[in-house]
């Protein structure tokens, strides 16, 4: 419908191709002004008319199609009011017509790879790591919606000082059967224990070095240890990855690129690109403003704009991505912008396709939740946490409810999902319990309830043929429900051009809540064959579209709830 009226303005206004009219045409705020409208403030030097004389000539000038019921002048702007039959068939057609609505070939034979999540080996996976995890997998989702394939890339710490670090910690504090008992939190204490005596005595941190730099050089001693608490972390992290329904196609860390680094240096000295500075080598850009880049430490040990600048060329040479994109906190913008700008001065053009993905911290309301470590939220908790609180809320309300702990598994992972990616991924997020469960608030567990009752709506009628009288649809409630659906293609098209999912989660919301009203105010399991089945079927296409937009953001649907 839009297009038709893009179509039907292109006839009258020959200073405007189509693209700039279709990206002038707004959906009036109120339902009395029409369902479309073209402001004409651009055109008064063109024209050399006031607006709303502009509005004027281009209405006497144009018939009225069959599609339009009339057209009307509203100060600078020219309303169109779409006959509400033929727009609810359009609607309702190109939703049957599209086994993918809402997606798109555009990302055919092109690849994405994003990072997120990216733990480090040997730490917790705490709450901090829940926020790169949750943005990576939605935006994973939404291009893959968009036929792009995806390389969901896993870039573990796994390498660096700190392993030398808990290889002196482990050699002197700890034992192998404390470590396999109690895991990651054994690793952890031993690597504060460190820390702790570190500051007592400075020569543990030339031990760590050592140790490091032998990794580094093939130790076998010191690579088995290695890979033996790589193992133990990744065993932990699997089950977040699990409660969470992740996967992912690479968990190539940053030690995988430890043997690629040494051709990166000598190209950027090849380049002239590299300089020394207090036995350090480096990139300078002050030209560029920023600080230099450290290529290596003066001990020769790398550095991780080395891994990452390694990383992205073997990325691009295994993917020939057209997009990489990387999901981390704000914290770390300029490492980014650095080594960035590192490998377009080493003259490559695909730097122009390295994207930084930036988001905000995560904190807590109502004090610290219940967690294993005083300042430290591990997401695991926060997780089953969400769980257990969701599945106190089923027994209140709904104890008979089938499959009560894989529902209560749905509702309480898919409250922290939606939380996470309710606002743009800059915002900082806050865990608020009461807020995030509510059933009745612009949340997940709302969301979910909608689609449990437009679930609830079909098993009640039963089988639904395709019967539909589209004049049943006019009412203003059908209407507001049907435009609703009608936005979903634009909007996943427009989550991924932003990197934003929150643009589906707000989506979600809406489509929600014209539900809601269209479940209120039009009855729907009525005598009236005609509409009863009318009405059943929008309830269907708006249970697929709900349940789709939330599968986008890496969310489950219950039936019952």
């Amino acid at each position: 419908m839009r297009n038709k009226i893009v179509e039907l303005l292109s006839g009258q206004i020959d200073s405007m191709d189509k693209e700039e009219i279709n990206s002038l045409l707004e959906i009036p705020p109120k339902s009395d002004m029409g369902d479309f409208a073209f402001p004409c403030f651009k055109l008064a030097k063109v024209f050399r008319k006031a607006p709303p004389l502009i509005a004027a000539d281009l209405k006497e000038k144009m018939e009225c199609p069959e599609f339009l019921s009339k057209v009307e002048v509203m100060g600078g702007y020219l309303n169109f009011f779409v006959d509400k039959s033929t727009f609810a068939k359009q609607i309702v057609e190109n939703y049957l017509s599209d086994k993918n609505y809402g997606g798109s070939d555009q990302g055919h034979g092109k690849t994405i790879c994003i990072d997120y999540s990216s733990p480090n080996v040997a730490k917790n996976f705490h709450v901090g790591h829940l926020r790169t995890t949750i943005i990576g997998n939605s935006l994973n989702k939404i291009y893959t919606k968009l036929g792009y394939h995806v390389e969901r890339i896993n870039h573990l710490g796994d390498w660096g000082t700190q392993f030398g670090k808990l290889i002196v910690a482990y050699k002197k504090w700890g034992s192998k059967e404390a470590v396999e008992e109690q895991g990651i939190e054994e690793l952890m204490r031993i690597y504060v224990k460190f820390h702790d005596e570190a500051e007592k005595d400075d020569a543990l941190n030339d031990e760590a070095r050592a140790w490091f730099t032998k990794m580094e050089h093939g130790d076998e001693e010191a690579l088995a240890i290695w890979k033996w608490f790589r193992e133990i972390s990744l065993k932990e992290f699997m089950r977040v990855y699990e409660l969470l329904g992740m996967e992912f196609d690479s968990f190539a860390g940053e030690s995988f690129y430890n043997d690629k680094m040494q051709p990166v240096i000598e190209e950027l000295k090849q380049k002239g690109l590299i300089k020394v500075s207090d036995g350090a080598q480096i990139v300078e850009l002050e030209e560029y403003n920023m600080p230099p880049c450290l290529i290596t430490k003066k001990d020769g040990s790398s550095l991780y704009a080395t891994r990452d600048i390694a990383a992205a060329m073997y990325r691009k040479k295994t993917y020939d991505f057209s997009k990489c994109i990387y999901v981390t906190g704000l914290e770390q913008k300029l490492h980014f912008a650095q080594w960035f700008k590192v490998i377009s001065l080493m003259g490559y053009d695909w730097s122009e396709n390295l994207v930084h993905v930036p988001y905000g911290l995560v904190s807590l309301k109502g004090g610290k939740l219940s967690s294993r470590k005083g300042n430290v939220i591990f997401a695991e908790d926060i997780l089953k946490e969400a769980i257990q609180k969701t599945r106190s809320i089923i027994e209140e309300k709904n104890p008979n409810i089938p499959d009560k702990e894989e529902v209560a598994k749905q509702v309480g992972i898919g409250a922290i999902l939606f939380n996470d990616l309710y606002n743009q991924r800059i915002k900082d997020v806050i865990f608020d319990w009461e807020k995030l469960l509510n059933f009745d608030g612009e949340t997940g567990p709302y969301v979910q309830y909608t689609y449990a009752r437009a679930a609830s709506v079909i098993r009640k009628i039963g089988e639904v043929p395709s019967t539909y009288d589209y004049s049943v649809l006019s009412d203003e409630v059908s209407m507001a429900l049907l435009k609703e659906i009608a936005r979903y293609p634009q909007v996943v098209k427009d989550a991924a051009e932003k990197m934003e999912p929150f643009m589906i989660s707000r989506y979600a919301v809406a489509l929600a809540q014209a539900f809601n009203k269209f479940y209120h105010d039009c009855q729907i399991n009525v005598e009236d064959e005609n509409i009863k089945y009318t009405r059943a079927n929008v309830v269907i296409i708006t249970k697929s579209i709900l349940k789709d937009a939330l599968s986008l953001l890496g969310i489950q649907c219950p039936e019952q709830m």
